[in-house]
């Protein structure tokens, strides 16, 4: 087992500042496309993010503490994010997302000691499960959904790149 509550913190920490310094600025273009129909594009996967900030990790976590085994956690919609119809900027959104994320890594240091990381609770679908799983979800969460916008991006130029599409990895199907 590889889990460390701090190289976990790491990741979280970064992800907004990953997010900010990839996406900011970008031309619309970048930002809005995707894979194909029922896909994500950039937007939407910080939305996404933004959304799991509020209503999944520290929620679920204080749930696990405070309730244990004795009810599950409510399901997280994974799909929230796309029914919200909030106009704002990618700034503006990268903005919340940090510091929807700064309060959430305070609150997971607030509450963190190592018995805590073996406590369980009831995941809807999964069954029991313990806190130093859901934590360490979380940060590998924010890996996939970074290596998710890179692959979208990538797959925006697929036919602009003709031949070497053969050496480009991230193109691969």
């Amino acid at each position: 087992m590889s889990f460390a509550l701090n190289e976990v913190i790491e990741v979280l920490e970064r992800t907004p500042r990953t997010l900010q310094h990839f996406l900011s600025g970008l031309s619309p273009g970048w930002l809005h496309c995707n894979e194909g129909e029922g896909t994500w594009n950039a937007v939407e996967v910080v939305n996404h993010l933004i959304e799991g900030e509020k209503t999944n990790w520290i929620p679920r976590l204080e749930w696990i503490l405070q309730e244990g085994e004795e009810r599950p956690f409510p399901p997280f919609d994974r799909y929230a994010h796309l029914s919200v119809q909030k106009e704002s900027t990618i700034e503006q959104k990268l903005t919340e997302f940090t510091q929807l994320r700064e309060e959430s890594v305070a609150r997971l240091k607030a509450m963190m000691h190592d018995e805590v990381l073996e406590r369980t609770g009831t995941h809807p679908a999964f069954g029991t499960v313990k806190a130093r799983e859901l934590i360490s979800t979380w940060a590998v969460h924010d890996l996939t959904h970074i290596a998710q916008i890179v692959r979208i991006m990538a797959e925006r130029y697929r036919a602009d790149v003709g031949p070497w599409v053969e050496y480009l990895g991230i193109l691969k199907k």
